[in-house]
């Protein structure tokens, strides 16, 4: 890529900035890293040490007329507040999963960047990699041939995840905004839109304790008041039907099943929270139905390690060249509806639909452009 790399700041400093830095800085050659802020000046000064750029304040950010685009890394309560200040300072925005707490919110952000000819992007980009991307190919080749169904059933441990992190104590931390979230984008990048959900939500104990050795809360309660547990039925707008479940009360090692069943074939899939993994395609012949012949797909970007900052970076790029990007914000508003409206169907016992809709993202087959050269 030969367009001017995009001066960019991130927002929000902890766990997660670490890799958003190091690979917006060292592995994406459009983007230029100029500064960073936090909510504790402290933080910000410490990671801009740590990478070679400016310590501000949100403030200085939004008032810099350099900085084209920023990278919001904070908890999902913080996102709306903080991607409206950005669009009206005129600035395109990413932001990591979820883009906000509510659909209204969402789409509410979604009309002000229209209205003002800006980006707004939201993660998880996950589905970029070289996994998802391996698994779109082999559906759009028709390795599988015509898609019938989908399994996805991924496992938490949200005594330990709770009290290590305790942004997931709060609104949008429960396992379906902040993990489901994953393979949800996921499955929508790879069939397109849902058009309605039955689901059943549960949190067996609000009240938990510290299991964190290490933390200052160790053997303390806490509440922790968002579900824990979703099993789910839903149907696509193509008419495809499959179960989406999580399961937030077993172990911490994540055993996902992610599966995408086809007239000729049924794909296996990996993490949905991760860049990589095997894709297996399971496969018999016309001629013998008995007999299975099982692969594992070659890999089909470089893409395969956490590749995080890749969304902001295509994003980016899409900018420049005044095209759709692939994380666009009618997707993630999409996701967020399938979520909540999960959630209601949860409390209504019975089917709802999904009224907002998104394009199925393009294929990711330009990945190599945004490589930085080693040279």
């Amino acid at each position: 890529m030969s367009e001017k790399a995009m001066k960019t700041a991130v927002v929000g400093c902890g766990a997660i900035s670490d890799i958003y830095l190091t690979n917006m800085i060292h592995k994406y050659h459009n983007l230029e890293v100029v500064s960073c802020c936090a909510r504790h000046l402290e933080n910000a000064q410490k990671k801009a040490e740590q990478y070679g750029i400016r310590a501000c304040t949100y403030e200085e950010i939004l008032a810099d007329a350099a900085i084209e685009m920023v990278v919001i890394l904070t908890p999902a309560p913080t996102h709306y507040e903080l991607i409206k200040q950005a669009l009206l300072a005129e600035k395109h925005v990413y932001t990591e999963k979820t883009m906000t707490l509510t659909v209204a919110e969402a789409e509410e952000l979604i009309a002000l960047a229209d209205e003002r000819g800006l980006y707004l992007g939201s993660a998880p980009d996950t589905f970029l990699g070289a996994g998802l991307q391996t698994a779109r190919k082999a559906i759009d080749d028709g390795l599988i041939g015509e898609v019938t169904g989908f399994q996805i059933y991924a496992n938490r441990n949200m005594d330990i995840l709770a009290s290590i992190f305790s942004f997931l104590r709060m609104p949008g931390g429960g396992v379906g905004a902040d993990y489901g979230v994953y393979y949800l984008t996921a499955l929508v990048s790879l069939l397109g839109p849902v058009d309605q959900v039955c689901a059943l939500y549960a949190n067996p104990r609000e009240t938990r304790t510290n299991v964190f050795p290490q933390s200052p809360e160790f053997g303390k309660e806490f509440t922790y008041p968002n579900e824990s547990q979703i099993s789910a039925l839903l149907q696509m707008k193509s008419g495809v039907t499959g179960t989406f479940s999580v399961n937030g009360e077993s172990m911490l090692k994540d055993l996902a099943v992610f599966s995408i069943y086809g007239t000729k074939g049924v794909l296996q899939l990996g993490d949905a929270n991760a860049f990589g993994g095997d894709v297996r395609l399971t496969a018999c012949e016309p001629e013998n139905p008995f007999e299975e012949n099982v692969v594992v797909l070659e890999p089909v970007s470089a893409f395969s390690e956490n590749s995080r900052g890749i969304g902001p970076a295509e994003m980016a790029a899409a900018i420049r060249e005044g095209r759709r990007h692939r994380t666009d914000k009618r997707l993630a508003c999409h996701v967020l509806d399938v979520i909540c409206q999960m959630e209601e169907s949860s409390r209504q016992k019975r089917f709802v639909n999904v009224e907002s809709s998104c394009e199925k993202p393009e294929a990711f087959t330009d990945w190599e452009r945004f490589v930085k050269s080693e040279a």
